[in-house]
């Protein structure tokens, strides 16, 4: 093909191949057809090198580098760019291309939602912007899921919900990686993570002394269908979830926790997928999931001077200290916040602080009683 257009045309050709990796992708776990797949895309590719003089450029884009599997042994020649400050906004849009060049599509989207233009902005910020594939680098915009909102005049994880990211949960299951551990990681260049790579974490700080990158969850898109892919590993039904999320952001939106923990009660009855959830853990895992799902900054293990407490939830009006405590009492996980005296370490948050004491029972699997008290 590459020969007959530059005998047609008498012009150097231009190969785009656009995820390459995406057959790596299905089968790298297994270890039969992994080596066959191998050889076959080498071979594939290593043709691109012996045309080299009928070729203008030649420009690949998948999720992985897949160095170690040998695919590009024979192309030797290609230059990547992944991490390029020259290249770091070529993959999607940044605010200074929002205000001036879309400054129109801004504006009727404004109109669409009933708010103005600052406030649309934000809200295409906080779910579809913070992107940084170098360092220092401009914030970049997802375009696919900005485009699909200023076309169809509404906030949703449009990226997200395209496709399911099935090979990143074997993944974190594999090894073990918790939700709340996805995010804060640090890594050097070259053993850049997966997560990374498929955009999932994006970079956030650079230490020159270390050379290490600090990676973080982009935005809110990314966030919220992360957490929800990963539910299905913590109650067996889901799919009602859905419907107790919606419920539940209401009822915490007006203050209403008790509402919230009473939804939360009648859902997880349900017997959760893993088979150990003797342990605190599990649970301060579960409610990190729903918690954040519903849209609120969440932290667990926040330390103190007297201790760690369990989960830190903050909403626009409140910050929410919560104790969990398993086949014994809410108001000993109560208690416990008292004795160690959280509440005095989020004193200069700017929000009234509520302590909340949650018991489950691991027989029922799901919370049987709870307090809830403002602090004074």
């Amino acid at each position: 093909m590459i020969t007959n257009a530059y005998a047609k045309y008498n012009r150097e050709v231009v190969v785009l191949i656009d995820e390459y990796d995406a057959p790596l992708l299905d089968v790298m776990h297994e270890e039969e057809d992994l080596p066959q797949l191998r050889n076959v895309m080498r071979n594939f590719y290593s043709p691109l090198k012996a045309c080299g003089k009928y070729l203008r450029y030649v420009f690949l884009t998948g999720i992985t580098k897949f160095s170690q599997l040998s695919i590009f042994s024979e192309l030797n020649n290609i230059e990547n760019i992944s991490m390029d400050t020259n290249y770091a906004a070529i993959c999607g849009i940044t605010e200074e291309e929002m205000r001036s060049q879309m400054d129109a599509d801004i504006e009727l989207f404004a109109k669409q939602l009933k708010t103005d233009k600052e406030d649309a902005l934000q809200q295409l910020k906080s779910y579809y912007d913070g992107y940084h594939f170098a360092w220092p680098s401009p914030d970049v915009y997802n375009p696919f899921s900005l485009m699909a909102a200023l076309s169809k005049g509404k906030i949703e994880s449009f990226w997200f919900g395209s496709g399911t990211p099935t090979y990143l949960i074997e993944m974190l299951n594999k090894y073990q990686v918790i939700p709340q551990e996805i995010s804060g990681r640090k890594c050097a260049a070259d053993i850049t993570p997966l997560f990374y790579q498929s955009g999932y974490l994006t970079i956030k700080n650079y230490s020159a002394f270390s050379g290490l990158y600090q990676l973080e969850i982009p935005n809110k898109e990314v966030r919220i269908g992360l957490m929800r892919s990963l539910l299905p590993n913590y109650v067996r039904r889901p799919a009602e979830l859905n419907t107790l999320v919606g419920e539940m952001a209401e009822c915490i939106h007006f203050d209403d926790m008790d509402g919230a923990l009473r939804l939360m009660q009648t859902v997880l009855s349900t017997v959760p997928y893993c088979e150990n959830t003797r342990y605190e853990g599990h649970y301060q895992q579960m409610l990190y999931l729903i918690f954040t799902l519903l849209g609120n900054y969440t932290d667990v293990e926040v330390r103190t001077p007297q201790g760690r407490v369990d989960v830190v939830m903050r909403t626009h009006t409140t910050l929410y200290i919560i104790e969990l405590k398993i086949d014994k009492s809410a108001e000993e996980a109560l208690r416990q916040i008292d004795l160690k005296q959280y509440p005095e370490r989020f004193a200069l948050c700017g929000l009234p602080v509520v302590k909340v004491g949650i018991n489950f029972d691991s027989e029922k699997h799901t919370l049987t009683d709870w307090e809830i008290k403002k602090e004074n």
